[in-house]
């Protein structure tokens, strides 16, 4: 199993990003998707997932509004549309098939 996070980056307050996961290795289709974030000194946390199936979706109360998480099933890429960005959302963003493996992180810095 591989995921594999990029679209991380530098951004100033207010602007967007889209993070993407690929995933090789799984049964895409059948695998709920989470992303996660880690701020320096804090705990890694569950920002949103997906679904499998209906596409069901929950978000982090932080980033409701701001943040939208989408799928492709025919690429087997989960999506992580940043809207809004705020300084507290600055930390490694993580990819997570909720079956334990994880993506290597990308980081996102919302600095102006």
């Amino acid at each position: 199993v591989q995921l594999e996070e990029s679209g991380g980056g530098l951004m100033q307050p207010g602007g967007s990003l889209r993070l993407s996961c690929a995933a090789s290795g799984v049964t895409f289709s059948t695998y709920a998707m989470s992303w996660y974030r880690q701020a320096p000194g804090k705990e890694r946390e569950l920002v949103a997932r997906i679904a499998s199936g209906d596409g069901g979706t929950f978000y982090e109360d932080s980033v409701k509004d701001r943040f939208t998480i989408s799928r492709d099933s025919a690429k087997s890429t989960v999506f992580l549309q940043m809207n809004n960005l705020k300084p507290e959302d600055t930390a490694v963003y993580y990819c997570y098939d909720n079956r334990g493996h994880w993506g290597q992180g990308t980081q996102v810095t919302v600095s102006s």
